[in-house]
């Protein structure tokens, strides 16, 4: 794969915020280009995948959302907590999924995919987990071509829709989930895990469990925080089920 794969043309880039995310793709090298789109089932080695990647790439992401939204809004109704809300909405599996499919990596993704791959690996290709993380991945490789500053300024435009639907229509991920389990007759359990920190400055790390099992963990300046983020994890996993 070469870096003419990421042209400017990509499905839905236009208009809907991501013509800068894909410029600045047309500018990476192939070599990097090819491990942004490289499953790690295709490499011989995990470090020719997108992984490493992708790990780079959601520090970019939080952090470019965060700065981008700190400013934006004002200090007396957005606290910590209902910053942190925001954020987590913004840069939430689904919100990557729409963002990834808006600009055209999943076809990328397939083209680049191994000519024996059957018909269930492709479609495997289209989950949440996969392009969360090569959207990630491409975040990351151009953070490591261009840099910061311009790898910011290209990741708030191509989740400008995702920023402004957050801050209109901002989620309860707690209720979210007890909604999608009250369909089966199930129910969720929060348990705090961990709590540290100085009494002005905790943190706490809570966990949720369905049937027994730990589905999703959290952490958060308040327990309220965390139970949201770990429901937030929860119906990302549940979601790719």
């Amino acid at each position: 794969m070469s870096a003419q794969l990421l042209e400017h043309d990509a499905p839905g880039a236009g208009g809907m915020g991501g013509a800068k995310l894909i410029a600045l793709a047309g500018e990476l090298p192939s070599d990097l280009a090819r491990q942004v789109f490289t499953h790690a089932s295709w490499s011989e080695h995990r470090s020719g995948s997108y992984e490493r990647l992708a790990f780079l790439g959601d520090s970019v992401l939080g952090l470019a959302i965060t700065a981008h939204l700190y400013p934006r809004l004002a200090a007396e109704r957005f606290g910590a907590g209902r910053l942190t809300k925001i954020r987590a909405q913004v840069v939430s599996g689904p919100s990557c999924r729409l963002v990834a499919q808006r600009l055209g990596l999943l076809e990328r993704l397939q083209g680049a995919a191994p000519q024996s791959s059957g018909p269930q690996q492709m479609r495997d290709l289209a989950t949440e987990r996969v392009l969360a993380s090569v959207l990630e991945a491409l975040i990351g490789a151009c953070f490591l071509q261009v840099g910061y500053e311009r790898s910011a300024a290209a990741v708030v435009d191509a989740f400008a829709p995702e920023i402004e639907r957050a801050l209109q229509f901002p989620l309860d991920f707690k209720s979210t989930l007890q909604e999608q389990l009250a369909r089966s007759g199930e129910r969720a359990a929060y348990e705090l895990i961990d709590e540290r920190g100085p009494p002005h400055r905790r943190t706490f790390a809570v966990g949720v469990r369905l049937r027994g099992e730990l589905v999703g963990r959290g952490e958060g300046p308040s327990k309220k925080v965390a139970e949201q983020e770990a429901a937030r994890q929860a119906l990302e996993r549940l979601g790719e089920g």
